[in-house]
């Protein structure tokens, strides 16, 4: 999957799916899993990179078991050298865990560069984590979220979210950004505000090239492919595992705007 991806000018992004690992035993075998998926990209000199839940390594039983775990994936990527530009990935999960999980790249990023985080541009708090980041240097994969979370946190309606996404990119794309050597990869089905973000970005003279949009394997296929074709860069995420149906029942549960999108994909074929 990942090698025809490449073939057709769209990289990959895969994820192992699973969280909130219940023992230090767990975490292990994620790692492990984790280590010969990193392997198999090398082998097959894929322009793929990987994207891990912290709770998947360990955080809930323990945050060193997590670091460590995080360190093994982050070293065994660095002895990866097809890509120097290739990073491993940390997503965001619930907010409860928005302070643990920065603080962690934070510390891995101190040890080695080759890593990047996930934002949610729902919360509110999310406007102030990015100056932070862009004022580092970092690499950011921007989502609009997926977590049911209380409006007191999070915007709770589209249009709200959709204005923070925008502003946010503008952030991470913006002349400071820039100068500070952040990447960011935008992470939306939203081909409106996909237009209008590559719209503002032509008019600051911000090259196609610098412009990173990931989707969702499955879902706007023809979209991603004329990103790819026009100079973009287009990314999937790839998310495999046995984990899978847990995973949509409870995505489903707390967010069902989240698989209409997914529902219109595969019901319009």
């Amino acid at each position: 999957m990942a090698g025809k991806l490449a073939g057709e000018g769209v990289t990959s992004l895969l994820t192992h799916l699973g969280e909130n690992v219940s023992d230090r035993a767990q975490a292990g075998g994620v790692t492990s899993e984790y280590l010969e998926l990193l392997d198999r990209i090398r082998s097959a000199g894929l322009p793929s990179e990987i994207s891990v839940k912290l709770t998947q390594l360990g955080l809930d039983v323990d945050a060193e078991i997590c670091f460590v775990n995080l360190t093994k994936l982050l070293a065994h990527e660095q002895h990866t050298p097809t890509d120097s530009n290739r990073i491993l990935w940390i997503d965001m999960e619930q907010s409860a865990y928005v302070d643990a999980t920065l603080e962690m790249y934070l510390r891995a990023r101190a040890a080695n560069p080759r890593v990047g985080v996930c934002v949610q541009a729902y919360l509110y708090r999310t406007e102030q984590d990015v100056e932070a980041l862009v004022g580092s240097g970092a690499s950011v994969r921007l989502v609009k979220g997926a977590y049911s979370e209380p409006a007191e946190i999070a915007y709770p309606k589209k249009h709200d979210v959709n204005e923070s996404y925008f502003r946010l990119a503008q952030m991470l794309l913006g002349s400071e950004a820039q100068r500070a050597g952040v990447r960011v990869a935008l992470a939306t089905h939203d081909w409106k505000l996909i237009a209008r973000i590559s719209e503002w970005a032509g008019r600051q003279g911000i090259s196609k090239s610098q412009l990173e949009f990931a989707m969702l394997y499955g879902i706007e296929r023809e979209e991603q492919l004329r990103l790819a074709r026009e100079g973009y860069r287009s990314c999937v995420l790839v998310s495999y595992g046995a984990y899978w149906f847990p995973w949509f029942v409870r995505r489903l549960a707390e967010r069902p705007a989240n698989m209409l999108l997914l529902a219109r994909n595969l019901f319009s074929r």
